[in-house]
């Protein structure tokens, strides 16, 4: 799904209550954990833009010319994609943090990129059989979401010295196998409309990532 039909899709959505905030949020965590479905209702609730990885992933195939799959491959021989897409993620980042506008955006190293700009980083999370039985519809299967999990866990290790399991920046960290997908909304719409700026005493520092 392209931006643009992600645009189109929150307007066709459902009226939902209103969150009135300017926070730029980052969501992440690995597939199946609910992402999608928490930054499309958010991205209704504040009336904001909403950028995905995955949306640019695929922008930078169809720039590449060539098939998702043939790019997913490269990927694990080349750094060349990796880091296009967290440049790309990050200029997105530094180019909202600046308007003072609120701003979503999802990918697996979403709080990291965003870095100082981040007001609101959130990771959620599932146990693996949940996940797998939430992708179980999609194209990618159980073995192929491990092997890419592995993959990318590497990959971001050797580029970046980023091990995504440090998480003690993260503000919010979220089972969402404990609560349905309107409860999680609510969770997070909770923590937005209760954040005062300040009554802030500061975040985590997120280390820098040079790409």
């Amino acid at each position: 799904m392209t931006i643009n039909e992600r645009s189109q899709l929150a307007a066709r959505n459902a009226v939902v209550e209103r969150i009135d905030t300017q926070l730029l949020i980052t969501v992440s965590g690995p597939p199946g954990c609910g992402a999608t479905t928490l930054c499309d209702r958010l991205a209704t609730a504040i009336d904001c833009p909403y950028v995905s990885g995955g949306d640019i992933f695929r922008e930078l195939a169809e720039e590449n010319e060539i098939s998702l799959n043939q790019q997913i491959a490269e990927a694990d021989t080349t750094d060349s994609i990796d880091r296009a897409l967290d440049n790309r993620l990050q200029q997105i980042a530094e180019k909202w943090g600046e308007t003072d506008k609120p701003f979503i955006l999802e990918s697996r190293l979403a709080g990291w990129l965003a870095g100082s700009h981040a007001d609101l980083r959130i990771w959620l999370d599932a146990p693996d059989e949940v996940r797998i039985q939430r992708i179980d519809k999609r194209e990618e299967t159980q073995a192929e979401m491990r092997v890419r999990e592995v993959s990318e866990a590497g990959r971001y290790q050797s580029y970046y010295d980023i091990a995504l399991d440090d998480r003690e920046f993260y503000d919010l960290q979220i089972n969402t196998a404990r609560w349905s997908k309107d409860g999680v909304f609510q969770l997070v719409r909770a923590a937005i409309e209760n954040y005062d700026r300040k009554a802030d005493e500061g975040a985590f520092k997120t280390p820098p990532v040079e790409l």
